[in-house]
């Protein structure tokens, strides 16, 4: 058996760009799961008041979140561990690049199932702050949950749109890719019109409404450059680090709201 069947290659053997991004795949499963286990452990600690604040759903939705991208990033590095192993055997330059990329448009899929997820959950962490009543609100809150959903679904499909040698269809991939970001701009729109109308008092909504913003904005640049020439470690590695910022600053400042509004609440 070749070491490469067993252990993590090196960056002698793949490049180091490779094994950077293997290095934080690895990191962002253990993160993930790490912070799913603090969020469980501290919900339980709550007193079950029934007065509480919404922002007490926090942590819940915090452990869905961490728990489904844990495991997703499992599953994305036992893949990419298979692909690593595999580079070493390939001299030729433009087949490892054909490997990678290929390898990445079937890794890929699972980040879809870690986004369909954790985009609606965190929409709703984005505007928990607000406390907006649901009665006169219900339907902005159901439509930016399905649109969330939608934005993710039609990205899906189009990064489905492969050759049967698992080329990128470069048409129908942006096509659809145009009707993801047709999503993200609603959920811009109404994002901003909620920072018009109540943001100016809310520092936590800003601040989550920018990292949600600015998150989805790097994914969809990134979704419309797979259709050129660029080594795909770059999109591995700069999703992963994406996923790590956007989500656990989210939960931080969310925690945080909920924590203050805790404490004015029990000093009222």
């Amino acid at each position: 058996m070749e070491l490469a069947d067993s252990l993590i290659p090196t960056a002698g053997a793949v490049g180091l760009l490779p094994m950077v991004t293997y290095f934080f795949m690895v990191v962002a499963s253990f993160i993930f799961l790490g912070i799913f286990i603090t969020a469980v452990t501290q919900n339980r600690n709550q007193s079950s008041d029934l007065n509480a604040p919404p922002q007490r759903l926090a942590l819940a939705l915090l452990a869905v979140v961490s728990a489904s991208s844990g495991l997703v990033y499992y599953l994305i590095q036992l893949y990419y561990h298979d692909v690593l192993a595999e580079l070493p055997a390939i001299s030729d330059a433009t087949d490892r690049q054909t490997l990678i990329r290929e390898s990445y448009n079937a890794i890929g899929q699972y980040r879809y199932v870690a986004w369909f997820i954790t985009a609606p959950l965190l929409l709703m962490l984005v505007v928990a702050p607000l406390k907006l009543p649901w009665e006169s609100n219900k339907r902005l809150l159901i439509r930016l949950l399905v649109v969330s959903i939608l934005m993710v679904f039609t990205g899906y499909i189009g990064h489905q749109q492969l050759s049967f040698d698992n080329e990128i269809q470069a048409g129908p991939k942006l096509g659809w890719g145009g009707a993801s970001a047709l999503c993200y701009g609603y959920i811009l729109i109404n994002l901003y019109r909620l920072w018009k109308d109540k943001g100016h008092d809310h520092q936590s909504f800003r601040t989550m409404t920018l990292l949600f913003a600015g998150s989805w904005g790097i994914y969809l640049l990134g979704y419309g450059l797979t259709v050129s020439p660029i080594d795909f470690n770059w999109f591995h590695l700069a999703y992963t680090l994406t996923d790590l910022v956007s989500q656990i600053s989210i939960g931080l400042v969310s925690y945080v709201t909920w924590s203050n509004s805790k404490a004015v609440s029990l000093s009222t």
